[in-house]
């Protein structure tokens, strides 16, 4: 196939400033790493654990932050020792729930204002349904993305409900970015 002789001519044109380019910056190196390391700090996660021992005993951490984003794994209605609490009131747990995640969020100065989304796990949706309102004292802005479903069980069969958050905040980067200038 023959290119027309202009469009020979503009290609090569273009090609030859990014060939230098390419070329200047593979024999500098470590100009690039240095560059990379001002502009972007690397964040580290940071893990939190609301029941370390029953965390420890079921093999999960229940928050992980990096940057300005954190994961907060599924909450049950659980006591210290990571046994149930409110067996058969699904209403109950559903306060325990929110009053976990509330805790881990205080921890990184957070609020259900900063729930980007909200996962619903339940074996009752009907019930969840019935007593989904009190979600509205809870995200009392705006409520976050997510998903409700219905599930066979949970980790022990004495829950009903399991819910997990993601949380974003800009508060959270000039928190980090102060932690690592100072």
């Amino acid at each position: 196939m023959r290119f027309p002789a202009s469009l020979s001519r503009n290609l090569v044109l273009l090609a030859v400033p990014l060939l230098v380019a390419s070329c200047t910056n593979a024999e500098h190196p470590e100009e690039r790493t240095e560059e990379k390391a001002q502009t972007a700090p690397v964040e580290e996660p940071e893990w939190f654990n609301l029941r370390p021992e029953a965390e420890k005993a079921y093999g999960y951490t229940h928050a992980v932050r990096i940057g300005n984003a954190i994961t907060i794994s599924g909450a049950v209605s659980m006591d210290d020792t990571g046994a149930p609490t409110a067996v058969g009131d699904l209403a109950q747990q559903m306060r325990n729930c929110y009053s976990d995640l509330d805790k881990v969020l205080k921890h990184y100065g957070c609020t259900f204002d900063d729930v980007v989304a909200e996962n619903v796990f339940t074996t009752n949706m009907a019930e969840f349904i019935k007593e989904s309102g009190y979600r509205n004292t809870i995200y009392t802005k705006q409520f976050p993305a997510g998903s409700w479903i219905e599930v066979e069980g949970l980790a022990l069969p004495e829950f009903m409900i399991e819910i997990e958050l993601e949380v974003h905040s800009a508060s959270l980067i000039r928190n980090a970015r102060h932690t690592i200038h100072s």
